[in-house]
């Protein structure tokens, strides 16, 4: 298996900068990764410090090790997923991603990640905004 997306964005984020390419080629790392259940894919893809905060009110995964144990729950299971570039602007970018669970499809998530690349670009935080059908998204819909 070639090299996780995370090595692809050193030459522009050198300069703490990433662009378009970089940042897409870090998502199809990050799926290839997640897809194949490899958790050895997590040190190319995230700095050893990094932040993943799968909401942005609960508190992070921080570090490899952590991020692993997160990727390994979903082991084995069947997903697809797509994205797309919203934004990408010095080292942030943002992408809109959709995942849908098992065959026939049983769970689906519309999230929005927030990414901070570092200079070896690689991803030192990660935040992901998740909904899927059903959440209420108003406070009177608790």
């Amino acid at each position: 298996m070639r090299p996780p997306a995370g090595r692809a964005a050193l030459t522009a984020a050198q300069n703490g900068r990433v662009n378009r390419d970089d940042v897409l080629g870090w998502v199809r790392g990050y799926e290839l990764g997640w897809r194949a259940g490899q958790p050895s894919a997590v040190e190319s893809l995230f700095t050893e410090d990094a932040r993943y905060l799968r909401s942005p009110y609960e508190e992070p995964l921080q570090g490899h090790q952590a991020i692993k144990d997160f990727w390994l729950a979903d082991e084995g299971e069947t997903f697809t997923m797509t994205s797309d570039l919203v934004a990408v602007d010095g080292d942030a970018a943002v992408v809109r991603v959709e995942v849908h669970y098992g065959a026939p499809i049983r769970q689906e998530y519309r999230d929005l990640w927030l990414l901070s690349f570092a200079d070896d670009g690689r991803v030192r935080e990660f935040e992901e905004w998740a909904y899927w059908p059903g959440k209420p998204y108003t406070s009177g819909e608790n």
